[in-house]
């Protein structure tokens, strides 16, 4: 019996984006039309990788800078949210490049609190694993602010439980801007047990 379930939710592919480069001031995303993708995730991209060093996501778990599998190749966000997120900003709108984002889509509610372990598969086959809801953090605030919005310093309150999804490439292959995406997810109940 499969373990996950296809659904009728689907979403499109709105933007694609990189960063090239870590900064420690900022976050500097470029879009992109096509986004090709193997099992490292985005081929140049400062989260691509089959690996990388643990962060402040994991610190429970281990030590600052230990290598672990990388489920953080990609980050996943809602038009829908970012919306609401600029609208509590006081802001027209927010550009993806901001926030680090690899992929705005467009149509699935309540994105952020997508079932870990749900896919997102593309008409190519292209599988993309959600791990975890992102968090916000402070360089997109940063980043935001040396765009010459204040409203940055927001940022982090607006977006809390709106940030998206930080996902890995289960297939590799390749995204394109318009393309939608079919959401499988868990065949599961809720945990119980907290």
């Amino acid at each position: 019996m499969p373990a996950l379930v296809p659904t009728d939710h689907h979403a499109t592919v709105v933007w694609l984006g990189r960063v090239p480069h870590r900064d420690a001031d900022e976050i500097v995303g470029l879009p992109l039309d096509a986004m090709t993708l193997d099992w490292g995730g985005l081929v140049g991209e400062v989260h691509a990788g089959r690996t990388r060093p643990s962060c402040s996501r994991v610190l429970a778990q281990h030590p600052r800078g230990t290598e672990i599998a990388n489920v953080r190749q990609l980050s996943l966000v809602s038009a829908e949210e970012l919306a609401a997120i600029a609208a509590e900003m006081d802001m027209d709108a927010l550009d993806p490049g901001w926030l680090g984002a690899s992929a705005v889509l467009e149509g699935i509610a309540d994105f952020s609190h997508l079932p870990p372990s749900s896919r997102l598969q593309g008409p190519d086959g292209t599988t993309l694993v959600v791990d975890m809801q992102n968090r916000p953090c402070h360089l997109p605030a940063k980043t935001i602010r040396a765009a010459g919005h204040d409203a940055g310093r927001r940022f982090k309150t607006a977006a809390a439980g709106r940030r998206g999804v930080t996902a890995w490439v289960e297939r590799p292959g390749t995204l394109r801007i318009g393309e939608r995406l079919r959401l499988h997810v868990p065949d599961q109940r809720p945990w119980r047990g907290g």
